[in-house]
């Protein structure tokens, strides 16, 4: 028979149940009677202390230090502060902010992260600070007073003109745009839009005999898709004010065409049934898309009888006196306060048209016609039409051709006119003789307030003189005005400090 061998087993008492003075005891005596496998170590009961000053009963205890490492001895956080930070990291999938106390909702606003996708945030979120950081990080200069001192209306403007300026028709989506309506439509009040992309068109085959890569502006063919059609986002903007566009392409560096700046019919359809539709518009500016006297009275027909519209521009385009009479009837038909045909084609006949307006209407403040050639018949016109007008305040005519004929009506105009502030003749021919009738004109005024008279060859001296003049209007003006504040320098012709040179 084998004999089987047992083992004795020992039976091992927990760390946290043996205190330093009964395992050392312990050890001694399992070392010196050997092991004893059917009786465990007996420990002995506390012993409580006779008195304060006995401490040989005191039982001396370990500190016990746990193996998992990320254990911390710090406070832990409060409840409320442990669900914010659930909030925060769940935001997009649930997003839940309405629901907490004021104070809650700072804190939760403040640890979002500026990225979150504008289907959660757009119609949930109106704190100006959470909205500052969106800018900030996507833009990092910001003017925040160009657009109402809003940061969450800067924000929608910002990012909806940057989907317009790199859109391309044929291949970019436009839903892309459109689904950005519910989301923007109550902020969205002004667009500007330097960039206009055209539809990728590849490069035609080479024809047989043709050895000439040059184009002629002559030779331009309409594309067969135009720019993006803006009918249908004005149409979803129902608090749009302004439309400030320009089409054409920046930096397009050797890959210039003619075809990048061409401002087409259907374009001009399209925009014109646009700003008609829209009745809260109350600015549009159209400037540097080469827009002629055709398409010109296109957009300005659609004009016609606008309720809110004060504000047209259509400067550096190429409208010549059609396209100026249908302004001149623009005038007659709407409340329009600001005119602006700065740099295009309008000769004398475009000028008279407009004076014939001019001294009927009761709105417009400021009309600008600086680098045109009206010339002085159009200047006289437009000098006998403030004879009677009685709201216009500026009037910009510099670089016009004009001369002694027409500076001799205005000093006549200067006499009585009460509601003129600002002329402008600079770069004109005006002469000395020129320049002496203005300043008969001017002794007699006293509510023209600036007036710049840069390179018009008159004399010195009326420039001085005159500046004079207009300090002493200036003068009177900020003492009958009820806040006196900053006025400009009056007169341009030499510089604020010495008009005479």
């Amino acid at each position: 028979m084998q004999e089987t061998q047992t083992t004795p087993s020992l039976s091992i008492p927990s760390r946290s149940s043996i205190s330093t003075p009964d395992r050392s005891s312990s050890v001694g005596q399992a070392s010196s009677t050997g092991p004893q496998p059917s009786k465990p170590p007996a420990i002995a009961p506390p012993v409580k202390p006779k008195g304060r000053s006995s401490g040989a009963g005191v039982r001396r205890m370990r500190r016990i230090i746990a193996e998992d490492t990320e254990w911390s001895l710090a406070i832990v956080p409060l409840l409320t502060e442990l669900c914010i930070q659930h909030i925060v990291k769940n935001f997009q999938n649930d997003p839940i902010l309405k629901q907490l106390h004021p104070e809650h909702q700072k804190k939760v606003l403040s640890h979002l992260p500026p990225d979150l996708p504008l289907a959660v945030t757009a119609n949930l979120i109106e704190d100006e600070n959470y909205w500052r950081r969106c800018c900030v990080q996507r833009w990092p200069v910001c003017h925040v007073d160009e657009h109402g001192g809003s940061w969450k209306r800067m924000f929608f403007e910002l990012h909806l003109e940057k989907l317009l300026k790199h859109f391309i028709p044929g291949t970019t989506d436009p839903e892309g745009i459109l689904s950005l309506l519910p989301l923007c439509r109550d902020y969205v009040r002004t667009i500007r839009v330097d960039q206009f992309l055209p539809p990728v068109q590849l490069p035609p085959a080479p024809r047989s005999g043709d050895q000439s890569d040059s184009g002629s502006e002559g030779e331009m063919e309409e594309p067969a898709v135009d720019h993006y059609q803006l009918r249908d986002l004005v149409a979803g903007l129902n608090r749009l004010e302004e439309l400030d566009l320009v089409y054409g392409v920046k930096d397009c560096g050797m890959n210039f065409e003619w075809n990048l700046f061409l401002f087409t019919y259907r374009d001009c359809h399209s925009l014109a049934a646009a700003i008609k539709a829209c009745r809260t518009l109350k600015v549009f500016r159209l400037t540097r898309s080469k827009v002629d006297d055709d398409k010109a009275r296109i957009l300005i027909r659609s004009l016609r009888d606008h309720p809110a519209l004060e504000e047209l521009d259509l400067s550096h385009n190429l409208i010549g006196d059609r396209g100026a009479r249908a302004a001149a009837k623009l005038l007659s038909h709407s409340r329009l306060r600001v005119l602006s045909l700065a740099n295009n084609q309008v000769r004398a006949p475009g000028a008279q048209s407009l004076a014939h307006a001019l001294a009927h209407n009761a709105s417009l403040v400021s009309l600008n016609l600086r680098l045109n050639c009206i010339e002085d018949e159009g200047g006289q016109a437009l000098a006998h039409a403030l004879q009677t007008n009685k709201c216009l305040t500026t009037l910009h005519l510099g670089g016009n051709e004009l001369s002694e004929p027409t500076a001799t009506l205005l000093s006549q105009v200067l006499s009585i006119n009460t509601t003129l502030t600002s002329i402008n003749l600079s770069s004109n021919h005006i002469g000395l003789d020129g320049g002496k009738q203005l300043l008969e004109g001017m002794s007699d005024n006293k509510t023209l307030l600036e007036f710049d008279l840069r390179l018009s060859d008159i004399a010195q001296e009326s420039e001085y003189l005159i500046s004079q003049a207009l300090c002493a209007n200036r003068e009177a003006a900020r003492q009958r005005a009820p806040n006196p504040s900053h006025f400009m320098s009056p007169i341009t012709a030499k510089g604020p400090e010495n008009p005479a040179g």
